[in-house]
């Protein structure tokens, strides 16, 4: 039979991550910023995860695409090949592969600093001498993972696009032209924006849930590597979540 204590426990722990995200939100607009900071860890985020975003983003797009081009030759439509690579780069994969590594490399790397700066009572040093360790550690790592999440779904798009064309073209015999003359025919402005809004959120939801579980991390070192584990599981679970949610509103808005 299951305590009250332990099923009160995953639901403290859900009030503190969203108190810390709350707080987080509140301090963003605030002075002091910690400029350098978000400098120094936006350059971190997008140093580790920039070549393995490109590395995931190309088999990613071309399965895509040989898949959908298959279905579309026994059709006989294959022009609109690049109809449907663009759908699916700008959609999906441009958001959904530039976080997981964000998530995997960056948001790991986050909790396992912060861990070990709260096991060494590095934050409550901070704040004993006047400093919010949120202001000061979580608010630049928040926007820098954000940022970073943006850019590198502009950047998986274009490459997913260029991957795709290749394969359709030089593989699969589609013609070039009207590859590239159905890329705007199912994916516009209303599309791009939507997945600028799911690489932010996503971006966001793992920063948070990283920078949670670093500061929260209780004992000592095997608690840290804990911590960094469980972040992995409930990013990935939260972006999937964020994803069908974004998704199903953003195609009931453009419709």
């Amino acid at each position: 039979m299951i305590s009250v204590h332990s099923a009160a426990k995953p639901v403290r722990a859900l009030g503190d991550f969203f108190a810390l995200a709350a707080d987080t939100m509140m301090l963003i607009p605030r002075r002091p910023f910690a400029g350098r900071e978000f400098i120094l860890q936006t350059w971190f985020v997008a140093r580790v995860s920039l070549v393995p975003t490109l590395m995931l983003s190309i088999p990613f797009t071309v399965l895509t695409v040989f898949t959908l081009n298959v279905l579309l030759l026994e059709f006989g439509a294959g022009d609109f090949s690049g109809s449907g690579a663009a759908l699916a780069a700008v959609t999906q994969i441009g958001p959904l592969v530039s976080v997981l590594v964000v998530a995997g490399a960056g948001a790991t790397a986050m909790c396992a600093d912060l861990g070990s700066r709260t096991i060494r009572e590095e934050l409550d040093a901070l704040r004993v001498l006047g400093i919010n360790p949120v202001q000061a550690l979580v608010v630049p790592r928040v926007l820098a993972a954000t940022l970073v999440s943006l850019l590198l779904s502009g950047v998986v798009i274009v490459t997913g696009l260029v991957g795709g064309f290749g394969f359709s073209v030089f593989v699969q015999n589609v013609t070039p032209g009207s590859f590239v003359a159905g890329i705007t025919l199912l994916t516009g402005a209303p599309e791009l924006g939507i997945a600028l809004v799911k690489a932010g959120l996503f971006g966001l939801t793992a920063s948070l849930l990283a920078c949670y579980k670093g500061i929260s991390v209780g004992g000592g070192p095997a608690a840290v590597g804990n911590a960094v584990n469980e972040t992995v599981v409930y990013s990935f679970v939260s972006l999937f979540v964020i994803n069908v949610i974004v998704t199903a509103v953003g195609i009931k808005a453009t419709a």
